[in-house]
């Protein structure tokens, strides 16, 4: 990998990673924010949810500027606007002004994500090294969601956690002058003349709409007006957008591409695995801190093994996928997660973290790297330059669902687990790890659900 080509993907790595860092980082420091702020207990999940919707709701626009108007344009605007955003939330001084700064540190990763993807596709043209950017991609995406929770935890007990947003701004000033320097542009396919508006306004307001229904469920229960009207109005808003991607001379997300067995079927495998892979990191956090009675810094070091382990499994398949293609990896790489998701979920109030999760997390870390660089690899696989960044924003928008609706949908059998204990008289440390066990069992039925959606993968990339 020449020199220009290595800047390229250091920038686009450094990129994700301060996306995918965002999402987990603040937990660690919500009880502090809590604090200082003094945020209402019922607005404190804002923080995180004015991100998330953000995030999702604009990935697939997000995904396709990058093709309209230049991948480095956008790169650098997604950049500019995420690094603004953390110093307004770092220096926020109410509840509103943070939550604001979310919402618009929100939008600047749904535009900067899929630039990261539509750069790497367009540089590394070659299947090996293609292969092996996607490896260095998916292991820090995999790795940040864990080092989001060491360093969080790290940051608000040592300095504030102010600067848990405030060090982007050197990171987003440094990766602002590597992108002019280093990353190429595309040509303008357009730009506003091929921009499907009534398309963008439909599918992101109605992916918002659906992410916000879903996030308020487990607080309000699924009968609430808010979340059924939230619901509904994303179905009617999803209906009304396929129907105008069939009529749209120059549609947002053209619907011939999921003809393309690799996308629909990569797409699917991405929905199970992270809506295993990041509710497991809120699961595992409560276990270790709720159940093991771990502190926030010795929680975070507890990750280190998964992360280690992403790492190697994202650049270790990187030399295997060219030459089998993604299906084996991705079988392999579910099967792997789902066993050691299996194994964690037996961990109780009298497990030890080197009996009960060292292995188990170790296992969950190398298997979904793999599964990560493979699904890459697979769902960008044989789509045309031109719908590059269509690819890699549908990609991510998947990723964020999954992450939604895979932890709520296990948030909710984990409360009904643990409740029900309670009511027999159980101790709440026990309720609490029994509940938490069966959030984890859930999870490796996800990969388990992935690894057979993967034999749609085809075995060889075209």
């Amino acid at each position: 990998m020449g020199s220009r080509l290595g800047l390229v993907l250091a920038v686009c790595c450094l990129g994700q990673f301060m996306n995918v860092l965002d999402a987990s980082v603040m937990n660690v420091a919500l009880p502090s924010i809590f604090e200082e702020l003094r945020f209402e207990r019922h607005d404190l999940q804002w923080v995180n949810s004015a991100y998330t919707i953000a995030v999702c709701g604009f990935l697939l626009l997000g995904g396709r500027l990058a093709d309209l108007f230049g991948q480095r344009r956008i790169f650098l605007f997604g950049a500019a606007l995420f690094t603004l955003a953390s110093a307004v939330g770092g220096l926020a001084t109410s509840p509103g002004t943070l939550i604001a700064a979310r919402g618009f540190q929100g939008l600047g990763a749904a535009v900067m994500a899929p630039a990261t993807l539509t750069v790497l596709g367009t540089t590394f043209t070659d299947p090996g090294g293609r292969a092996k950017a996607f490896g260095w991609w998916s292991a820090v995406s995999g790795s940040a969601g864990a080092v989001g929770v060491l360093l969080g935890g790290i940051i608000t007990e040592s300095l504030s956690w102010r600067w848990v947003l405030l060090i982007n701004v050197p990171l987003g000033i440094a990766l602002l002058a590597m992108i002019r320097w280093v990353v190429p542009e595309t040509t303008s396919n357009g730009g506003r003349k091929g921009l499907d508006v009534p398309g963008a306004v439909t599918v992101t307001i109605g992916l918002m709409a659906g992410v916000y229904g879903i996030a308020q469920s487990h607080e309000l229960g699924w009968d609430s007006w808010q979340v059924a009207g939230s619901l509904v109005l994303s179905v009617v808003l999803f209906a009304l957008f396929l129907r105008q991607q069939t009529r749209s001379a120059h549609p947002l997300m053209p619907l011939g591409i999921f003809r393309n067995r690799s996308v629909s079927a990569a797409n699917l495998v991405a929905f199970f695995a992270i809506a295993a892979l990041f509710s497991t990191f809120y699961f595992l956090t409560l276990v270790m801190q709720q159940v093991m009675g771990f502190g926030p810094l010795a929680t975070g070091l507890g990750y280190l093994p998964m992360s280690i382990g992403i790492a190697l499994g994202g650049y270790g398949v990187a030399r295997i996928v060219p030459r089998t293609g993604p299906r084996p990896v991705l079988i392999t790489g579910l099967l792997t997660a789902c066993a050691g998701l299996l194994w964690a979920s037996a961990a109780d109030e009298s497990s030890t973290f080197a009996g009960g999760l060292l292995v188990p997390t170790t296992l969950l870390g190398l298997g979904m790297g793999a599964v990560l660089n493979a699904t890459t690899n697979a769902a960008t696989s044989g789509v045309p330059r031109e719908q590059a960044g269509l690819a890699s924003g549908l990609l991510n928008t998947i990723r964020q669902m999954g992450s939604a609706i895979g932890l709520v949908t296990l948030a909710t059998m984990s409360s009904a687990r643990a409740d029900s204990l309670v009511a027999q008289g159980e101790p709440l440390r026990h309720a609490l790890g029994s509940g938490y066990g069966l959030a984890l069992f859930g999870a490796a039925a996800f990969t388990f659900c992935g690894a057979l959606a993967a034999l749609a993968v085809p075995r060889k990339q075209t």
